[in-house]
């Protein structure tokens, strides 16, 4: 890439003729670079911030994490006050069963995510599987936090 250097015609040195400019015939591919550099932070910069969640305190264990899959993972979450929420839609318990059946006839896996507020009783996750389980979906992960207590009493 050159600064445009403009060519003359005309003679080497002889006489005064006065040639005329050509044109450069050179892209100048610097502002479409610029361009393409702003638009790259942009995006590196929002990338992160377009993931949506529902703010829930989940109970820390020192599992490591699933591997991820190739399909969007279908996300249950339950919150402290009680309500269950389908990715991020509320759901009330009675529709619960079937919009989760007609969530499974259209999806070729059966892993679903369910998250709970550390401070619902073990007995109310335990019915929210059941619906899952009953719904079609018989594998079910736990989503929880890292670097929570061990079992030898060490924090992770």
């Amino acid at each position: 890439m050159g600064a445009g250097v403009i060519q003359r015609e005309g003679g080497g040195g002889r006489g005064r003729r006065r040639g005329r400019a050509r044109p450069m015939s050179e892209i100048n591919v610097t502002p479409f670079v610029d361009v393409m550099l702003v638009l790259l932070i942009i995006f590196m910069v929002a990338a992160p911030l377009l993931t949506v969640g529902v703010p829930v305190e989940l109970p820390k264990t020192a599992a490591e994490a699933l591997p991820s899959e190739q399909e969007e993972p279908l996300t249950i979450t339950m919150t402290a006050d009680g309500s269950v929420q389908i990715q991020t839609s509320e759901v009330p318990e009675a529709d619960l069963i079937p919009r989760l059946r007609a969530i499974a006839s259209e999806r070729s896996d059966d892993k679903i995510f369910l998250r709970a507020d550390g401070a619902i009783p073990y007995e109310r996750v335990m019915q929210v599987m059941g619906a899952l389980n009953a719904g079609g979906f018989s594998s079910i992960g736990l989503v929880t936090d890292t670097g929570g207590p061990r079992l030898d009493g060490r924090d992770g």
